[in-house]
């Protein structure tokens, strides 16, 4: 068994962004030589997040949406208590999550109809990292 591993840093304009890292994944994928395996792909802070579905505006415009009714901002979280003012960046990492795990077969990578990976920024404009690591044969 062999592994590959690669950083990404983002830096985003917006507090909150979705950015379709699709094509980050399957690079690493490609340098790796790994035909048979899995690439996880993790966000390494607790405001961000990594994601499956479709890239579709209208979609991920109702994923921010949908997130937003969940984990509002401006909400008197308990953990502004600590100078924190991302309580809701928090939470919305609980709820898409911090990683997935996509199949590797014959060297590509082993996604359903539409599916794409994103990076999901809740408390952005500073340096955040992701990491992508694709184990196998």
């Amino acid at each position: 068994m062999k592994s590959h591993t690669e950083y990404h840093t983002f830096h985003t304009q917006k507090r909150r962004e979705y950015i379709n890292i699709t094509e980050k994944v399957d690079a690493a994928l490609q340098k790796s030589g790994i035909r048979e395996g899995f690439a996880l792909v993790a966000a390494m802070h607790i405001t961000a997040g990594v994601y499956i579905n479709d890239a579709e505006n209208g979609l991920i415009a109702d994923i921010d949406e949908w997130l937003g009714k969940l984990a509002p901002e401006g909400v008197d979280y308990r953990h502004h208590r600590t100078g924190e003012v991302n309580g809701d960046a928090h939470l919305k990492n609980l709820l898409i999550g911090h990683q997935v795990l996509v199949p590797v077969t014959a060297g590509r990578l082993d996604f359903g109809p539409w599916q794409q990976v994103y990076y999901a920024e809740f408390d952005g404009r500073r340096n955040k990292r992701l990491i992508i690591k694709i184990i196998g044969e």
